[in-house]
């Protein structure tokens, strides 16, 4: 398999990256690898039907992680439904043993509680990761992975261990090189220094 480079991206053909899907789009093609969840802001259609249909995708062996899901102050549905549909991906996820992979908006402490609740033995990665360094410290306390893409708070990143950090694209067409190359800036690394920090914190899928 094409060693993983993009931890998180919604270009259907990419390679080397982890393709995030909706459960009615999982239209797996060879060599790609995929995410698989209901996405927060499409948290008011999430009957059990989906949510069926996600678990037994999930267990599909190009499915790496679960997601994205996640918690959205601002759009989707009221957040205590936002909270169960997540811990609803949570046990899916522990039940095949791959990776969350979360989206956040405003939501760091319910986000982190939730996981706590749960208490999976697998990685969570919250992806996108835009917030403060005080948020990013929240989320590393708790064990949190962190994905950076092309818009990213540099004291934030300056605050997440390196073993944290996954680079990403999401719906941006920025090749995920020129990505990897300024988070490299920013931490006063090369980029193939990072890249190979990246190879290595990329095996928790």
């Amino acid at each position: 398999m094409t060693p993983i480079t993009d931890s998180h991206t919604h270009n259907p053909d990419a390679f080397g990256a982890i393709i995030s899907v909706e459960p009615e789009a999982f239209d797996p093609k060879p060599g790609r690898i995929y995410s698989v969840g209901i996405h927060p802001w499409n948290s008011l259609d999430a009957p059990d039907e989906r949510l069926d249909l996600l678990a037994a995708l999930a267990a599909h062996p190009q499915v790496v992680a679960v997601g994205e899901t996640g918690l959205d102050a601002l759009r989707g549905a009221p957040l205590d439904q936002q909270i169960a549909l997540f811990k609803r991906h949570i046990a899916i996820a522990q039940r095949v043993g791959k990776p969350v992979v979360a989206h956040m908006v405003r939501t760091a402490q319910p986000l982190v509680k939730a996981w706590r609740e749960m208490r999976p033995s697998v990685p969570l990665i919250v992806h996108g990761m835009r917030g403060n360094a005080n948020v990013a410290r929240t989320l590393i306390d708790a064990g949190c992975y962190l994905s950076y893409g092309e818009h990213f708070n540099p004291e934030a990143l300056l605050a997440t261990s390196l073993d944290k950090i996954l680079a990403e694209t999401d719906d941006s067409p920025t090749p995920i090189t020129d990505v990897i190359a300024k988070l490299a800036r920013t931490l006063a690394l090369t980029p193939d220094a990072l890249a190979r920090q990246l190879t290595l914190n990329n095996a928790i899928f």
